[in-house]
């Protein structure tokens, strides 16, 4: 039982123990009032346990997104590279795996100018990787 419960049938008792009745038109009226504070507390009881219920669930799906995020967003899959953007001079955090290798520009998403990409290439000279460098300078 709430508090709000609680002092409702307080009110009830106190009613009942000084003999309010119908009989008179205040009588009519403070048992009507009693009434719908009855109401108004269990209306308040069964909004209070909705939202214990719609909590616990918002908690579930908080755990279930926080281990969704830790396998899609694990540190040691992504790769960041810190580019400056050569018009409005901000900084970008750049997931490299997010854009293709043959983009040659990005958007700066602060001033919205393209930004020019230039790929290092860390292979062999049996990489296959299609990069313009001349293996066989290596």
């Amino acid at each position: 039982m709430s508090y709000i419960s609680e002092r409702v049938a307080f009110i009830k008792g106190l009613a009942e123990g000084m003999k309010i009745n119908d009989s008179t038109d205040e009588g009519k009226l403070l048992n009507a009032i009693i009434d719908v504070l009855d109401d108004i507390s269990l209306a308040i009881e069964d909004i209070e346990e909705i939202q214990d219920d719609l909590g616990e669930q918002v908690d579930s799906i908080d755990e279930d997104l926080a281990e969704i995020e830790k396998i899609i967003y694990d540190e040691d899959g992504i790769e960041f590279e810190e580019i400056e953007c050569p018009n409005c001079g901000e900084k970008i955090e750049v997931d490299l795996d997010m854009i293709d290798e043959d983009a040659e520009t990005i958007e700066c998403p602060h001033c919205h100018e393209k930004i020019e990409l230039e790929w290092d290439c860390e292979c062999d000279d049996e990489c296959g990787c299609g990069c313009e460098h001349d293996h066989d300078e290596e």
